[in-house]
């Protein structure tokens, strides 16, 4: 039985706020997440047609159990976005009506899937870039401009269920900085902080758009490569390395160097959650870190 949930109702009857939309293209319209874990999350409407479920074949997966594995369907005609349930367990409900057959979306509707609140927003609605610079607020690392631990697992663990499904392979890249405590001891926390933020940059430009890389803590960070084999994940970290190793960080007018460890894995048959992907490309970069620094472990 799923509760009620309090939700601003519209009173304006539908009929009569269904207008004709901007002949601008739809390309960012967007529903946001009002409730749930990923709460405030910014899920772009970009193709013609896009599912909604708690299964990883969905375009946008929603983790809770009373969103079903395929929940609805969104669908870009032209420059109208319409919603239709398909034939979900708990419903689909706009402002608490039921839809009952494929409806066109209004800007500011609240959907309930489930549990599970969202708005939606036309694309020429900047109330949807405000909620998403909040969302960006929540994700990110302030020192490093990355993302944050909480936003990496949650990746993780999509990007892992979606390879399982999939048969796509997914990998790790777990990477630390080298003796970085001498670093601050010496120079002081604010010049390891400018180092750390432009490590963070030069890691980037290493990076494809598709790619994850967050600070998961202190001196130590992550990237998901999803649709990437060990064998090309490994060329990556070895260029992330050198681009580090070759870097002249500049700190109180001396050229400091550093270098980083890495540890790259593969998901495979032998893990049987994300964590454990996670925790044996931490093993490896433990082995880099063992035989020498500065080296990459597959």
């Amino acid at each position: 039985m799923v509760s009620k949930l309090d939700t601003t109702r519209i009173t304006i009857p539908r009929s009569t706020k269904l207008q004709v939309r901007s002949t601008a293209a739809l390309s960012c319209a967007c529903l946001i997440q009002y409730s749930g874990d990923t709460l405030g999350r910014r899920y772009l409407l970009d193709v013609p047609e896009i599912t909604i479920g708690r299964s990883s074949v969905n375009g946008i997966m929603i983790h809770d159990d009373s969103v079903s594995r395929q929940h609805v369907k969104i669908i870009l005609s032209g420059n109208v976005v319409s919603i239709e349930d398909l034939g979900s367990s708990n419903g689909t409900f706009i402002h608490d009506e039921p839809v009952k057959a494929r409806t066109i979306l209004i800007d500011g509707d609240i959907l309930r899937l489930g549990n599970i609140l969202l708005k939606f927003f036309s694309h020429d609605n900047v109330e949807s870039v405000f909620h998403d610079n909040i969302y960006r607020l929540t994700t990110l690392d302030v020192g490093t401009g990355l993302f944050n631990k909480k936003y990496l697992l949650e990746t993780l663990e999509t990007e892992f269920r979606f390879g399982l499904d999939n048969n796509r392979p997914l990998s790790v890249i777990y990477y630390d900085l080298d003796n970085f405590k001498s670093v601050n001891d010496q120079y002081g926390h604010t010049s390891g902080d400018v180092i750390l933020r432009e490590c963070a940059q030069l890691v980037k430009t290493c990076m494809r758009t598709e790619d994850v890389l967050a600070r998961y803590g202190g001196e130590e960070f992550v990237a998901v490569l999803p649709n990437t084999d060990v064998r090309n994940a490994a060329g990556l970290a070895e260029r992330i390395r050198e681009s580090i190793q070759n870097y002249d960080f500049v700190v109180d007018r001396k050229i400091v160097k550093q270098t980083v460890s890495l540890g790259v894995s593969e998901n495979g048959p032998g893990f049987k959650s994300y964590m454990e992907l996670l925790d044996d490309a931490d093993r490896k970069l433990y082995q880099s870190k063992k035989t020498g620094r500065n080296r990459v472990t597959t």
